[in-house]
């Protein structure tokens, strides 16, 4: 066995989704690759006294370096307790889509504190049977597991589909009995990336599939996939600057927040962070030509996540303020 989350200073979902439910709130699952993602990340919401959900996917994982990614954590927690005069946010480092057991134990031994195993794509008693089998093994650590039923339609680094498949609200009691799994990510119409709607098509999540799946399961921590709601204002930027965004279109954040407002205890955003880091830094390059230090684009795309994923918690998440509940 590699370190323990505990000894990192990180703590898992358990305890964070039972007092969103509680408190009518969401938390924070924000992706990241990079070192200006993450303190972006942890200055946003520690200046909102949110706590939050660090995600890395088994590509940014790559991306990053096991090795560092788990230093970078431990700075995350030695950083929020900076900014927060000693307190410090209650920050989980979560592996997002997990597509086998042994990327999970990998996970598990280089400090993750929660792992997600997606078996959606699977048949049916295949998913239920490998994700009891990360359950297993994860909850030896004392680290918790997301599972999914029902596929979200779009592309994000691995993760890939077509078409939906809404989650089955008759299979959910079923699921989370059998398998135990901690929290269960559900299709409801949210997709990965940017162009989530077609032009024309009304924006809209399957809030009553929600509603019936809370009945089912009451009590019981749901994550909603895919939940970046692509602002239009930053679409614009992009194109003013010359990148290429055509009917980039997201899920409104008013169907966000009341979904938050439910058995919704953990929103994944990804695409919304990109958007915003890439739009500062065509700004950048698109006024200053000449400009070749990192620090003067990836410095003011930093400030431009920030103050995203700020609003994403005062105003959308409701998570903001709910740090030291």
């Amino acid at each position: 066995m590699g370190i323990s989350y505990k000894e990192i200073g990180l703590v898992n979902t358990r305890d964070l989704f039972a007092k969103a439910m509680k408190g009518g709130y969401a938390v924070p699952a924000f992706n990241f690759n990079n070192l200006e993602q993450l303190q972006s990340i942890i200055q946003a919401c520690s200046e909102v006294a949110s706590p939050v959900i660090l995600q890395v996917s088994k590509g940014a994982r790559q991306y990053a370096n096991a090795t560092l990614l788990k230093h970078l954590a431990q700075g995350a927690v030695a950083f929020s307790k900076e900014l927060t005069k000693g307190k410090g946010i209650p920050i989980a480092l979560h592996l997002d889509h997990g597509d086998c057991l042994d990327l999970v134990k990998d996970c598990i031994a280089f400090g993750f504190s929660s792992v997600m195993i997606d078996g959606s794509h699977l048949p049916y008693e295949e998913n239920v049977k490998t994700t009891k089998a990360v359950v297993d093994y994860a909850h030896q650590f004392d680290v918790t597991v997301e599972g999914e039923l029902g596929v979200l339609a779009g592309v994000e680094d691995e993760v890939s589909a077509e078409h939906h498949t809404y989650t089955r609200p008759e299979e959910v009691v079923d699921f989370t009995k059998r398998t135990t799994v901690d929290s269960l990510a559900i299709s409801i119409g949210t997709s990965h990336g940017a162009y989530k709607f077609k032009p024309g098509q009304k924006a809209e999540i399957r809030l009553d599939i929600l509603h019936e799946i809370e009945k089912r399961i009451p009590g019981y921590p749901i994550v909603l996939h895919g939940a970046s709601s692509v602002p239009q204002d930053l679409v614009v930027k992009m194109r003013q600057y010359g990148g290429k965004m055509d009917d980039a279109i997201g899920i409104g954040e008013d169907q966000v927040r009341e979904a938050a407002r439910s058995a919704v205890c953990k929103v994944n955003i990804d695409s919304d962070g990109r958007l915003a880091m890439t739009a500062a830094i065509r700004e950048v390059f698109a006024k200053k030509p000449e400009e070749f230090d990192p620090r003067k684009y990836l410095g003011p795309a930093r400030e431009a996540l920030k103050e995203l994923y700020k609003r994403k918690c005062t105003e959308v998440l409701g998570s903001a303020g709910h740090a030291w509940d």
